[in-house]
């Protein structure tokens, strides 16, 4: 169990550090620190959901009877991405850090700031990203040992219910649009087509894949009971629906940033000009 525990402790912050150093050290580059952070948090995000969202693809598809089948990538993957959630609290504070100090990277009046005390930054920080952070807790302290049986009858996995933990590594497939879109934001290419584009791409994968999967892990198992769409909520236990609640609750709030996001981006020009979309992964 702790060997891929200690892989993703390896491998995310390693290709972080790998990531920032190339882009500050490259002659072609030389890249400032704040801007190779930031730049370097967003792809390793996009490495991890690209890797979580193969290893759903396969466990899900190699799973037919959808409660007993069981993949070994299963177990292996969430315990690899464990630290990954970690070591994201803190790439975050790190761009949270760099905002803060920089001028014209997200600074709140976005004007240069005095550099403030650690805890008084720590402090912006929870309250800016409260949401994302308590997204990661919860994903380390719940989700990953309790995703599966939350939705396949709600009892200790006991090997089952790899097919809807698949489902729900799937999720990730959102986050490298979420990424490239804040890259864009930040070197101020909202206009572009390449920005238009990834919107329309992110907007329609966090539907299908973030808000719209909790609905198919619902017919999924309905279908496997015999129980229409309707009734599974009164056929599974109180907790089984509170925490698929829980689960897709910030999902909501961040495809609702998403959509106001959109209508400001698409706006025609005759009104107001549109403003960059704030989305969180």
């Amino acid at each position: 169990m702790l060997t891929p525990m200690v892989a993703g402790g390896v491998v995310f912050p390693g290709l972080f550090l790998l990531s920032k150093n190339t882009l500050q050290r490259l002659p072609q580059l030389r890249w400032e620190e704040a801007d190779a952070v930031i730049v370097s948090a967003r792809l390793v995000s996009s490495v991890q959901a690209v890797m979580a969202s193969t290893a759903g693809y396969i466990v899900s598809t190699s799973c037919k009877h959808i409660i007993d089948d069981q993949h070994w990538l299963s177990s292996a993957y969430t315990q690899f991405a464990v630290p990954y959630f970690i070591y994201d609290i803190y790439a975050m504070f790190l761009c949270h850090w760099h905002k803060h100090q920089v001028k014209g990277h997200g600074g709140d009046e976005g004007s240069t700031r005095a550099p403030g005390s650690t805890w008084a930054v720590a402090r912006g920080y929870l309250h800016k990203e409260f949401l994302m952070v308590l997204h990661h807790a919860v994903m380390v302290l719940v989700c990953f040992p309790l995703s599966a049986s939350l939705v396949a009858q709600m009892v200790w996995r006991q090997g089952k219910g790899d097919f809807f933990l698949g489902c729900l590594l799937m999720a990730e497939v959102s986050t490298p649009f979420v990424c490239l879109g804040k890259i864009l934001i930040q070197y101020k290419q909202q206009h572009t087509l390449l920005h238009k584009v990834n919107g329309a791409l992110m907007l329609l994968s966090f539907l299908c894949c973030r808000v719209l999967l909790f609905p198919y892990l619902y017919w999924a198992y309905g279908r496997h009971a015999g129980l229409p769409l309707l009734a599974v909520p009164l056929a599974l236990p109180v907790h089984v629906n509170l925490g698929a609640a829980l689960l897709l609750a910030p999902q909501l709030y961040w495809f609702f940033l998403i959509c106001r996001g959109a209508c400001r981006l698409f706006r025609p020009r005759g009104s107001r000009p549109p403003s960059p979309c704030q989305t969180q992964d």
